[in-house]
């Protein structure tokens, strides 16, 4: 084994001897952001976070992340939260209960009504900072988390603007879009029902995968290939936050059977819709949603030609919705 070849193997055991070790909370500083390692209290279970701060002593407007199905910090949140607190937001991202390093059982159940209340906890943790503006609170979705994000901002007068990107909108007409017809989605969603009476019969969770294989909750080929890096288990990745390729089989029954459509025509608070001809939900939906929210301040912000993933990974999509958003959050500064 050559010098090189020795480095590289000593880096990865020592990482893997620092995996193993209990993580302690950490406050990283640079000249553009604080980045402070966080728990907070949401109902009876702790979230895990990250708590970006801008230099200076504000105060700032601020903003939670809630991200994609079965998300972790770590993914898309992060891309935004740095770029947000670079141009003087104050940004809390976290794990959902359940995901990841917040608590919660069981694991990896997706439940709307759970991140929600989330969310909520996320703002009042965030109001309790010094330097954080309370009367500048917002949230902002990306993918699925759209829907929580929308639900929470119609439902908790705090949220003062909604940001929401490259929606996966729960709505009938995304649920035929993405399983094809109405039987493939009665039967998935008997599969979810089935699983969520064994559960509350026995306490036994029944799972399937998230990408790989046509049981799994999203069967194209080009997502598949996205998600799959992140289900590396090695310790060199344990910065990617533990991302499990699996889900509950019952979270299919609230993600299939969820109307934001109903809800968004209850919204009021100030948003701006951001999104790509070939993101989620196709270009249409996203469309027809924006014509029926009710909100006098509202904006659609659409880039040419961009993908769902060009959303979660790619700097220049990211740069370019981030400059629209931050504007946004930070009107009336």
């Amino acid at each position: 084994m050559d010098v090189t070849r020795r480095m590289f193997a000593g880096l990865i055991t020592g990482s893997a001897v620092a995996a193993s070790l209990p993580a302690a909370a950490q406050t990283t500083a640079s000249p553009m952001y604080e980045v402070r390692d966080v728990t907070f209290p949401s109902g009876a279970e702790t979230l895990a976070g990250k708590l970006f701060m801008p230099p200076g002593e504000g105060p700032f407007p601020a903003v939670a992340v809630v991200g994609p199905v079965a998300f972790v910090k770590e993914q898309s949140p992060v891309q935004y939260a740095t770029r947000l607190a670079r141009q003087g937001l104050a940004v809390l991202i976290f794990d959902p209960r359940y995901h990841g390093a917040s608590s919660g059982e069981p694991r990896r159940f997706e439940s709307g009504e759970a991140k929600i209340e989330d969310i909520g906890a996320a703002l009042t943790f965030l109001s309790a900072q010094d330097g954080v503006a309370q009367d500048k609170l917002g949230v902002l979705g990306i993918c699925q988390g759209v829907n929580w994000a929308i639900e929470a901002a119609v439902r908790d007068r705090r949220v003062s603007a909604l940001g929401i990107v490259a929606g996966h909108y729960l709505t009938p007409a995304t649920a035929t879009l993405y399983l094809g017809d109405d039987q493939a989605i009665a039967a998935r969603m008997e599969r979810a029902a089935e699983a969520r009476a064994v559960y509350e019969k026995s306490g036994e969770v029944h799972y399937i995968p998230i990408i790989g294989s046509d049981e799994a909750l999203l069967t194209a080929e080009l997502i598949a290939q996205w998600y799959a890096p992140w289900d590396n288990r090695a310790p060199w990745f344990a910065y990617r936050g533990g991302w499990e390729n699996r889900i509950t089989a019952m979270s299919e029954e609230v993600i299939w059977g969820w109307k934001i459509n109903e809800t968004v025509t209850r919204l009021q608070t100030p948003v701006l819709m951001v999104h790509g001809d070939k993101a989620a939900s196709g270009p249409m939906i996203p469309r027809q949603l924006f014509d029926t929210i009710p909100a006098a301040d509202k904006a659609l912000y659409w880039i040419k030609g961009a993908n769902q993933l060009q959303f979660y990974e790619d700097p220049l999509v990211i740069d370019a919705a981030l400059a629209p958003l931050a504007a946004h959050f930070k009107k009336g500064q």
